[in-house]
């Protein structure tokens, strides 16, 4: 059957059957300002037709995620593609503010259909409701939207001086 679906722009390998390829565009100037302003986004590219095309993005893992009516939030340089009927947006992390430069947003996708994210390696999936939650935020690749976020800060003389990790701001994750 006739399909579209929605990728980050050069991601295609190749491709068999009748399909399409086109510049899939901002979709709408609200979603193109917040690209413009915050830096989040991938270039997307909207592939129709009917037969099978491969993806690849530096050989990295896909993982591919069913929604029924669901809402996820992607880290953007992690996003794949998605079924075009996937409605897709750019929001700002709760708790994040302008002391992480500018913020931190992620792409969020809500609807029906598959989404195919990117990891490097096999991802580690955590049960944010078991325990006190933590993550570096380019690490944090995709939660779910009964998880809410928050910015934890550890700043200390230790990581202003010296020999610090740097990483004094993590993802703290809560809920379901």
């Amino acid at each position: 059957s006739n399909n579209t679906i929605q990728a980050k722009a050069g991601s295609m390998v190749a491709y068999q059957g009748q399909v399409a390829f086109e510049h899939a565009g901002s979709g709408g100037m609200g979603r193109m300002l917040k690209k413009a302003v915050t830096g989040e986004g991938t270039k997307l590219m909207k592939m129709s037709g009917t037969g099978e095309v491969f993806l690849a993005d530096t050989a990295q893992d896909i993982h591919l995620i069913y929604l029924e009516g669901e809402k996820i939030t992607v880290n953007g340089p992690n996003l794949l593609a998605f079924d075009a009927d996937i409605d897709w947006d750019i929001e700002r992390v709760q708790g994040a503010s302008g002391m992480m430069g500018g913020g931190l947003y992620n792409t969020s996708l809500k609807g029906t259909g598959w989404v195919a994210i990117l990891s490097d390696g096999p991802p580690v999936l955590l049960n944010v409701a078991s325990a006190a939650t933590f993550a570096d935020a380019q690490a944090a690749i995709t939660w779910s939207e009964g998880v809410s976020t928050s910015l934890k800060t550890d700043v200390n003389l230790k990581s202003l001086i010296g020999k610090s990790s740097g990483e004094t701001f993590q993802m703290a994750f809560s809920g379901q």
